[in-house]
């Protein structure tokens, strides 16, 4: 197995890429194990308006820029998926699909993925029309009409996106008003080709070989009908990456519980990000959540003496 790491970070969002800066400038012998490449769900986020300095700026190049900041480092960066976790105070044993790795300290940042509804016809569609990402499949749907399921930040997004090439796009959302931010709602009433259905939940994607269709229930009359659809994208939340986390204690929702610090309840063993039991989950928490994560590694190897 060969060389113990001082943290094993395991994640390449904001907040693994982050740590891995800070972790690096603390001249912490450092591992950051990375699934699909760097950058995490903001690939998935065609613009990002809200981080400071950086208006405007696509989930693409942020993710690129914070991930050629920690290249300046010597932090050994390995692609693998993780399949467990063997949490052992000062010796923790990642096991992946490319070896074993040993870790004084770990910490988790792994983030969430888009939350599966269930619905008949869901699976058979996924990627004949079915997507859980705007930004990646909307091109395929170009003057063509689709359906965003969702109410939040998120749906509000890809509606918005989906409608600079769309010829129609439905928002379905299951109330009577939208969680999303005003600013982005009211950018969303703008545009002609949108139309919200409200107090409506999807009940079954339609089609043969590839979508054509939507069945809705409005949530009051108990009506039923079908919005003739090529594309159907799904933005009602997310879940936890966390299937090797049996050793930490996490909330009813599944996500790990440590506070800002990003202490868990596991010695040596801390979480950032999107994974993180927390108020808000956005690119700009998942940096402090990073930075946090790696003063509190600093703070347990300085006690524990390692």
């Amino acid at each position: 197995m060969g060389q113990t790491y001082d943290v094993i970070i395991i994640g390449a969002g904001p907040a693994g890429l982050t740590a891995g800066i800070y972790a690096a400038r603390a001249d912490l012998s450092t591992l950051l194990i990375e699934r699909y490449g760097a950058g995490g769900q903001i690939l998935n986020t065609y613009e990002v308006d809200n981080y400071p300095g950086l208006p405007g700026i696509t989930g693409g190049e942020l993710g690129y820029k914070i991930s050629s900041h920690l290249d300046k480092f010597n932090v050994a960066r390995q692609m693998a998926e993780v399949l467990a976790i063997d949490f052992c105070e000062g010796a923790n044993k990642v096991i992946t699909d490319t070896g074993e790795y040993i870790g004084k300290t770990v910490i988790l940042a792994t983030g969430n993925s888009p939350k599966k509804l269930g619905l008949p016809g869901e699976a058979e569609f996924t990627g004949a029309g079915v997507s859980y990402c705007a930004t990646c499949d909307g091109a395929f749907f170009k003057k063509k009409t689709v359906a965003v399921i969702g109410g939040g930040d998120v749906a509000v997004e890809d509606a918005i996106f989906l409608a600079r090439g769309c010829e129609k796009v439905y928002l379905v959302h299951r109330r009577d008003e939208l969680r999303a931010a005003k600013i982005l709602q009211k950018a969303l009433f703008e545009l002609k080709n949108v139309e919200v259905v409200w107090d409506s939940i999807p009940k079954e994607v339609a089609g043969e070989g590839s979508v054509k269709g939507l069945v809705i229930e409005n949530v009051k009359s108990h009506e039923g009908k079908t919005l003739d659809v090529s594309g159907v994208f799904i933005a009602t939340g997310n879940d936890p990456n966390c299937s090797y986390t049996d050793g930490v204690k996490k909330d009813e929702k599944g996500y790990v519980i440590a506070d800002e610090t990003c202490v868990t309840s596991a010695p040596g063993i801390f979480a950032a990000g999107d994974i993180r039991s927390k108020h808000l989950r956005q690119v700009s928490t998942a940096v402090a959540d990073g930075a946090n994560a790696v003063y509190s590694v600093q703070e347990y190897l300085l006690q524990k003496g390692m």
